[in-house]
């Protein structure tokens, strides 16, 4: 039978390491998901929402798709309620100050048992149209698990990594409207036999769509903005590339966003009003004299090395950073009536955003730094996983985090 019902007891069933939602090292074992999903920087798992979504209980007619590898029950569909329950019966551990309020769930579920093919189209048809999951993530799923083709979109992410080092860039819209073959082609690239090609030397190449990166990034270029427009946004310098190289023969493409190797040697530009880079902390605080303040200045020191030597540190060096805003926001937690973590955060932030002026609200609102995220993103910073070394992020948690630091421990005026 490829199909039946069969209660299994949660502790037995194996979470998914190929979950498309966040998939992970085929090794990694069940705590090693439930701590990616609990950690949540870019809020794909959504543990509480679901958990307050399920209400008072378990709901038997949401069964959840198992597949045997072997003697092991694998869970491909119903991971995000079978880390609940794992959690709610201590079969995993959980940081002591996480809090979700799970339901009533019992240790043994009834399960939809079936063949993989059976469950491979189960969770497209649950997932794949219903925007749970992210345009690149749907594009690799169709070609690891349906037998489809590469997309432009997957072959440009494999081959250059500018959608995994942008996360803004996936998007739906980016990848129907801008990052399709036809308006590729347009900049200059092609694909053959399953690789990015160019007509551009890679320095160039790299130019150009860190260009198209940077506009989407700044709304310049979005669904109510410049829709359609994509070469007329660019700047003279990309321009001026894509005409006088589009007559070029094309070879294969070797550039790597997030490398030390992305740029060889500078590209000369046209001369442009500069632009003042946003500063950490959003400028300088005045704190009062204390433990808070030191470590305050401590960080923009860290910072300002990071910028000194950026490109001879590791990639994974802002994971510092992030990591060090966490022990700041906690010690100025205790030090605000001894509130916990969360509740100082989450407290201050409505009244520390209003002070914040359009730009800025904008640039917190491109790097998903909310009343929500903060303090899952400052979670991340603890475990060094790939989303904490986002240094554009950090320096937008940064700026929050100094205009919350400034309600809770700025200097009071003196007459």
């Amino acid at each position: 039978m490829e199909q039946e019902v069969k209660y299994i007891n949660i502790k037995d069933l194996a979470l998914w390491t190929e979950n498309p939602r966040d998939p992970i090292d085929a090794n990694a074992s069940d705590q090693d998901i439930v701590d990616r999903a609990l950690d949540d920087g870019l809020l794909k798992w959504t543990l509480s929402k679901l958990a307050k979504e399920m209400g008072d209980y378990y709901d038997f007619s949401e069964l959840p798709t198992v597949v045997y590898h072997g003697k092991k029950p694998v869970v491909y569909d119903g991971n995000r309620r079978i880390i609940l329950g794992k959690i709610k019966h201590g079969m995993v551990t959980v940081p002591s100050e996480t809090r979700i309020r799970i339901p009533d769930f019992p240790e043994e579920i009834p399960c939809n048992v079936c063949s993989k093919k059976i469950a491979l189209n189960n969770v497209l048809r649950k997932h794949g149209d219903t925007g749970s999951w992210q345009p690149l993530e749907r594009d690799i799923f169709l070609h690891k698990f349906m037998g489809q083709e590469k997309s432009p979109f997957l072959i440009l992410e494999e081959d250059t990594d500018i959608i995994s080092e942008n996360s803004h860039l996936n998007q739906r819209f980016v990848k129907e409207e801008i990052f399709r073959e036809d308006i590729l082609k347009a900049l200059g690239f092609t694909f053959q036999k399953g690789r990015l090609n160019s007509v551009h030397l890679d320095e160039e190449s790299y130019l150009i769509l860190n260009d198209i990166a940077k506009k989407i990034g700044d709304k310049e270029i979005s669904t109510r903005k410049n829709r359609g427009k994509i070469i007329e946004v660019l700047e003279p310098a990309s321009q001026q590339l894509i005409d006088q190289n589009k007559n070029n023969k094309s070879h294969l493409s070797k550039i790597k966003f997030g490398s030390k190797k992305e740029v060889k040697k500078p590209l000369r530009q046209s001369k442009r009003t500069p632009k003042s880079n946003t500063e950490f902390f959003g400028g300088k605080l005045y704190l009062r004299i204390g433990e808070v303040s030191n470590l305050y200045r401590d960080i923009v020191d860290l910072y300002q090395f990071y910028l000194s030597k950026k490109h001879e540190l590791s990639q994974t060096f802002p994971g510092l950073i992030r990591m060090s805003l966490r022990l700041l926001c906690e010690t100025a937690a205790k030090e605000d009536n001894n509130k916990k973590f969360e509740n100082y955060l989450k407290g201050h932030f409505p009244t520390a955003k209003k002070t914040l002026d359009k730009d800025i609200k904008t640039t917190l609102s491109n790097h998903n730094v909310n009343e929500n995220s903060i303090v899952q993103l400052l979670h991340t910073g603890a475990h060094n996983y790939q989303s904490s070394n986002n240094i554009e992020q950090t320096i937008a948690m940064s700026i929050i985090i100094g205009s919350i630091l400034t309600i809770s421990h700025g200097k009071k005026e003196t007459i």
